[in-house]
């Protein structure tokens, strides 16, 4: 059963970690699309502007074109002849101040042309760098979204195992409890023999080997650590276990002993708990073996305290080899652990 709980704990833990992967990929997808959302304006502003340069660009090459060709058909000595024939000096100063105004703006025309192809130049360079950037933007947005899609089918595939170890789980513990109604029905069917018996000869109403001054002082009946313990828990999928007993974790083919003497109500097969051995110990009191690879007694078979009834198997591949031990007080199932010696 913890082997069950471990795997749906397990893959709990990895489908909320792939819930966790596909948020964040699909912000990466949608943080990629507003990206390229924004690239593609900037490329479709820097396009018009590099546009609008060019257009500049092109009337003033063509308006210094016009200028070169005045300025070389009127001659390298047209700026001297036009201040020479001037007739007053006013005249002089005004031709002067035109032929200065007129060159600064040729230099100023030249200038512009200079700073055009400069911008022209740097927007070229820009729209390169962002197509660039959209390529590089729309691959890895392919890249991302084919892993969200490989996420989303594994979100799937892990869901379809939880949903599958989830059923699993629900008919292991149905199982569990159809052999615990088994074993409880058993006890009480033998128990009620018991006390007809009793009715008939006081001899068969002994009193229990098993008694309150052995809390605590029980050998255990084989040596461990504790796999699962008496009484209700949780599991990972939020159904619940009720042990009504310990499990005792020891390597398979190790030996099995009575806690306490009493005579064999029932060795064989018990559902889940595998091969069992139940020993009555008088005044309605009972210890029950579980998981037990081989058995050596029989029933009605009577056994000293220590003596061995069986050894330590494997009835549920998920629990590993293991004793499953229980004892009833009265028919109730009470905890074994109070009853055992300290662990050593």
């Amino acid at each position: 059963m913890s082997g069950l709980q471990n795997t749906a704990h397990e893959l709990r833990d990895e489908v909320n970690l792939l819930d966790k992967q596909h948020d964040a990929t699909a912000r990466m997808v949608q943080s990629l699309d507003q990206q390229l959302v924004a690239i593609t304006d900037e490329v479709a502003t820097t396009t018009s502007d590099l546009a609008k340069s060019e257009r500049e660009a092109a009337i003033r090459r063509e308006v210094l074109q016009r200028r070169l060709v005045e300025i070389y058909k009127r001659g390298p000595l047209y700026s001297a002849e036009v201040l020479f024939s001037a007739q007053s000096v006013g005249q002089l100063v005004a031709r002067y101040k035109y032929l200065h105004l007129l060159a600064l703006r040729d230099k100023g025309l030249v200038k512009r042309l200079d700073e055009l192809h400069e911008k022209i130049e740097a927007q070229h360079g820009q729209l390169v760098r962002l197509q660039s950037s959209v390529v590089e933007n729309r691959s890895e947005k392919e890249k991302e979204a084919a892993r969200l899609d490989d996420l989303e089918k594994l979100q799937t595939q892990n869901l379809q195992r939880v949903q599958e170890d989830t059923r699993r789980t629900k008919a292991r513990l149905a199982e569990l409890e159809k052999s615990e109604t088994r074993l409880n029905n058993f006890i009480a069917s033998f128990e009620a023999e018991r006390r007809r018996a009793g009715s008939r000869s006081a001899a068969n109403l002994a009193a229990s080997s098993i008694r309150t001054t052995d809390i605590g002082r029980l050998d255990w009946p084989v040596n461990g650590a504790f796999l699962y313990r008496f009484g209700r828990q949780v599991n990972p999928n939020n159904t619940t276990t009720r042990w009504n007993g310990v499990g005792i974790t020891a390597a398979v083919g190790t030996a099995v002993k009575a806690v306490s003497a009493g005579t064999v109500a029932y060795a064989g097969p018990m559902g889940t708990y595998g091969n069992t051995v139940i020993l009555e110990h008088g005044g309605g009191d009972y210890s029950v073996y579980g998981s037990l690879a081989r058995i050596d007694v029989r029933k009605g078979a009577r056994v000293i305290k220590g003596q061995a009834l069986g050894t330590v198997g494997v009835s549920d591949p998920a629990l590993g080899p293991h004793l499953h031990f229980e004892i009833r007080r009265g028919g109730p199932a009470v905890d074994p652990a109070e009853w055992l010696r300290a662990a050593r």
